[in-house]
């Protein structure tokens, strides 16, 4: 990661993981851990959170982190349940459903997709709004490629912001239960965003663990964990066939 957005997309995501409200993030809302949960299940959040931003800032490292990142990622796993995706027959309204394209949630004038492109590029050039990346290198950790990023009619559309947990599959897996700004805060979450290339994202569409998971097999990991971190953060579930492909590559990870 480079650019001037690193450390407070970082902290922002870190602040979720723990439900804390701080100045800049998209906060979560009051989203309380059920009774049931043990209270050292809810403190591992904050811990699987750094660990992931770890193995993000340093993914050359391996060994014990990746380790003990996959124990805590089963550890919340444990504690998020499992039931079938809710029933939807009828058209899916992103949109209505958690808001308009990407938000200013912090409110400095410069949306979501470009502080996850600032944040995630190297090599990172703005424009003179000193919001928008006119260009950049995107080292795609889905593809383990490199991908040079410039901003125009053509060229842009090259790198995308991929929703880690899918956001229909967030809508059938819970989030239909949640406030509209609590599911403006899920699609606008740097720990649920990943810039990667055109054809990664239009591949993966809304699929869980069970049915897609990047093409480069090291990311595995922490991809997977990623996605615990997010289903809990937003009190989602998981159905049996993700459980069980999760547990498989984090299994691989100890």
């Amino acid at each position: 990661m480079s650019g001037r957005n690193r450390g407070r997309l970082l902290r922002c995501a870190a602040g979720l993981l723990s439900l804390t409200l701080l100045s800049g993030c998209a906060a979560a809302g009051n989203l309380d851990a059920p009774a049931d949960r043990p209270q050292s299940t809810a403190e591992a959040y904050p811990k699987l959170a750094g660990q992931v931003e770890d193995a993000q800032a340093h993914p050359d490292d391996a060994g014990n982190e990746q380790a003990e990142m996959a124990a805590t990622a089963l550890e919340v796993l444990d504690s998020i349940p499992v039931a079938e995706r809710t029933e939807w027959d009828g058209p899916f309204d992103r949109a209505a459903h958690f808001g308009e394209g990407w938000a200013d949630l912090d409110g400095d004038g410069c949306n979501t997709r470009n502080e996850t492109l600032e944040a995630q590029l190297e090599q990172v050039e703005l424009l003179r709004d000193n919001c928008r990346v006119d260009t950049g290198v995107l080292e795609d950790p889905y593809t383990g490629e490199t991908v040079s990023f410039q901003r125009g009619q053509g060229t842009s559309e090259r790198v995308q912001i991929d929703h880690v947990v899918a956001v229909y599959n967030a809508w059938r897996t819970g989030a239909q239960d949640l406030s509209y700004e609590q599911r403006v805060a899920f699609a606008n979450d740097p720990l649920n965003l990943q810039a990667t290339q055109d054809w990664v994202n239009d591949e993966k569409m809304s699929s869980d663990a069970s049915q897609w998971l990047p093409p480069d097999e090291t990311y595995h990991c922490t991809y997977v964990s990623r996605q615990i971190a997010v289903k809990a953060t937003y009190q989602l579930w998981v159905t049996e066939a993700e459980d069980a492909a999760m547990r498989e590559v984090l299994a691989g990870c100890l």
